[in-house]
């Protein structure tokens, strides 16, 4: 039998992510032969970490999840700068830009999506206009904020937060312009919002909380709606992201804020699959990439017939702050206050430490939580949490991460975790792939990151993959 006929569009991170799935499964191409069409014209890369590009501490080559040759070693035909215009559902083919056609069995779309563009006079054709979305974005960005310039940051969700600690890192004048009364407000409350914006401010963020942008005035700044003036050379946009779905909605597919997927991320045409951003699953959480790793390893399965019962049931993802100086992490039930029939709601605040701890707990588990600045309760919580384990009475030995679950202990030795334990959640890598990748020759902390795309530079997950190397060296 002739190997199916794959063609993903996208080649981001649930683009990229998904290649690397079906080729874990299938290494010689025998049962997949897989193209993938690119739009941008380099390497997919880390998105999570473009903040730390406009930081100056990464550079946009060290954030690239693939090297040149890996399309050639994994028998992928790589086609990039490419543009796809149209599905011809009938025909079973995609038509590129230069007029050119390519045929699938099977459709992947991980077309991801675009930055919101609020509609500000001025602001969209304007100069000095950059939207925070893509790696081309931060090369524009920091060209245009020299040192000490003023910038005005449109956004106070997790990646405005990120890009202005970033840019106020860099010696800028940042000011964050957000509509609502506290920062990310779809993950926290408003107590932790105003710690985190008094903590965002003592490293040299200035907010504007409750106004809009009335229009964009180059050279000047923003108008604000109540008639200030925001200083700005500069206005970076992360207001928001809309999923791409103009060829599935073309096309003729199922669209409602996303492109309707299934539990084996299926469209309503049956070719067709799309995963990510692009893509609307009732338990896939918009904008983080967690879900996306899920979905390509259970649509990978798929497409490869390596698991037929393989679904995606859901995510239940850790959002995460990647901000230099700042140690934030917020899951599940984040909204809950104390008084909530059937739940115990327990809150530790300290604005002037710069730390705030929220455990939501429904029948012994957690349910929910916040933690800023209590590192060590961020990762005893997320483990009772993904386990299900049921909590200790001492809840505030748990909120401030003094408690283990049962089971477990303290993260001295690697030795002690499963081999399903996952050491870094940006890319969901788990302690067996790091297991895997040395066997195969990757015999350092910065090679194991490489060969697995275990982040290090995101704070949290360094020492756990160099602690695994230095275990592993000791065999």
């Amino acid at each position: 039998m002739s190997p199916r006929e794959v063609v993903i569009v996208g080649y981001g991170m649930a683009g990229a992510r998904l290649a690397d799935e079906i080729r874990r499964r299938d290494p010689i191409a025998e049962r997949v032969r897989l193209t993938v069409l690119g739009a941008e014209k380099h390497a997919a890369y880390n998105r999570v970490l473009l903040s730390a590009v406009v930081a100056g501490g990464m550079s946009a080559e060290s954030v690239r999840l693939h090297d040149d040759e890996w399309a050639a070693r994994h028998n992928i035909d790589l086609r990039l700068g490419t543009d796809v215009t149209r599905i011809d559902r009938e025909k079973r083919c995609v038509e590129l830009g230069d007029g050119s056609t390519v045929d699938y069995d099977a459709l992947v779309l991980a077309t991801g999506a675009n930055p919101w563009i609020p509609p500000v006079e001025g602001l969209e054709a304007g100069p000095g206009v950059v939207a925070f979305r893509s790696l081309d974005d931060c090369a524009k960005i920091l060209d245009a904020a020299r040192f000490g310039a003023p910038v005005a940051v449109l956004g106070g969700g997790l990646l405005g937060l990120e890009a202005a600690r970033g840019l106020a890192g860099r010696g800028n004048q940042v000011t964050v312009v957000h509509p609502l009364g506290h920062v990310m407000e779809r993950q926290l409350d408003p107590a932790a919002g105003h710690v985190l914006a008094r903590r965002l401010t003592d490293l040299g963020v200035t907010f504007r909380f409750g106004a809009t942008a009335a229009r964009y005035l180059p050279g000047d700044g923003l108008k604000l709606d109540d008639g200030t003036l925001v200083p700005a050379d500069l206005v970076v946009v992360a207001a928001g992201v809309r999923a791409e779905t103009s060829l599935a909605t073309d096309a003729g597919l199922d669209v409602d804020l996303g492109i309707l997927v299934d539990d084996v991320l299926r469209t309503s045409d049956g070719r067709i699959h799309a995963l990510g951003d692009c893509a609307r699953h009732p338990g896939a959480p918009a904008g983080l990439i967690q879900p996306a790793w899920e979905q390509a390893e259970v649509l990978a399965d798929v497409l490869t017939g390596t698991n037929a019962a393989a679904r995606y049931r859901g995510t239940t993802a850790v959002t995460r702050l990647k901000a230099r100086g700042i140690d934030l992490a917020a899951l599940g039930e984040t909204q809950l206050e104390a008084g909530t029939p059937d739940a115990e709601v327990l809150t530790f605040n300290d604005p002037t430490g710069g730390r705030y701890g929220k455990l939501v707990v429904r029948e012994n588990r957690v349910t929910g939580a916040i933690l800023l600045g209590l590192p060590d309760a961020a990762a005893t919580i997320t483990q009772f949490h993904d386990r299900g384990t049921l909590l200790p009475d001492d809840r505030l030995a748990v909120l401030l991460g003094r408690a283990l679950p049962a089971g477990s202990t303290p993260a001295a030795s690697p030795a002690d975790l499963p081999a399903a334990a996952v050491i870094c959640r940006c890319n969901n890598v788990t302690k067996g792939r790091l297991i895997e990748a040395w066997k195969a020759g990757a015999t350092d902390t910065p090679a194991l990151a490489r060969a697995t795309r275990a982040t290090t530079g995101c704070g949290g997950c360094t020492d756990t993959v160099g602690g695994i190397a230095n275990w592993l060296a000791a065999q």
